[in-house]
């Protein structure tokens, strides 16, 4: 009995301990909210024919300034080890904050990285040099832009406009991501964003199903 008992605890224990945590990261598991509700971008100049907007769209945000050349192997990394795995989602974006004067920059870069990345994807958004600080400064990190409207720092905004990060006891606050670190944004961004489009997919499957059962049941409806 005893060795039928041990066999049956060391069967058991891997399921027992998978259940616990997969239940643990979907119920429990959200990327904070480090400041809410950042200045939109829906009525700056864009390369799109539509609008370009954080409203209803989790958003990856960089600010390229005026020197594109500079953040040409962070750009790399970001595609490799972020974009390419997201870019077939409808409610992902890629959004590069610039000012006017780096318009003819953009276009230089875009054809420089075709061959190697997806840049048909990239939103470019257009601003006064003014405009683009405002934006920045409405994210309310501990990070600064550069001279040149620039960061290597890339951010997480949600749907709701909201900037999202983690908050470690340890670490501290962590506002932005490090583009120039293959590490940070292998590690800790692509797992943070697995978290925040299982927590859209979670709230969706839960409105999906308390529709069905108004649907099934009248009594739903009070």
């Amino acid at each position: 009995m005893k060795k039928f008992f041990v066999l049956g605890v060391l069967f058991l224990l891997p399921i027992v301990a998978y259940l616990f945590f997969s239940s643990g990261i979907n119920n429990f598991a959200k990327l904070p909210v480090l400041t809410e509700k950042v200045m939109d971008i829906r009525n700056l100049e864009n390369n799109r024919d539509s609008i370009v907007s954080f409203q209803n769209k989790i958003s990856i945000v960089a600010f390229f300034g005026t020197d594109l050349g500079a953040l040409k192997g962070n750009t790399f990394n970001l595609d490799k080890k972020i974009l390419e795995k997201f870019y077939g989602f409808d409610d992902f974006q890629f959004v590069i904050l610039l000012p006017k004067e780096a318009k003819k920059q953009a276009q230089q870069f875009v054809l420089e990285f075709n061959n190697i990345a997806n840049s048909n994807f990239w939103r470019f958004v257009y601003g006064e040099p003014e405009e683009i600080a405002a934006v920045f400064k409405s994210f309310k990190t501990n990070l600064e832009l550069d001279y040149n409207l620039q960061t290597p720092y890339v951010f997480i905004i949600d749907k709701d406009a909201n900037l999202r990060g983690r908050d470690d006891e340890e670490e501290g606050l962590l506002y932005g991501y490090d583009s120039r670190s293959v590490s940070e944004l292998g590690n800790k961004m692509n797992d943070d964003i697995k978290v925040i489009l299982a927590e859209y997919r979670l709230a969706l499957k839960k409105y999906n199903s308390k529709i069905k059962n108004v649907g099934a049941d009248p009594r739903g409806m009070n």
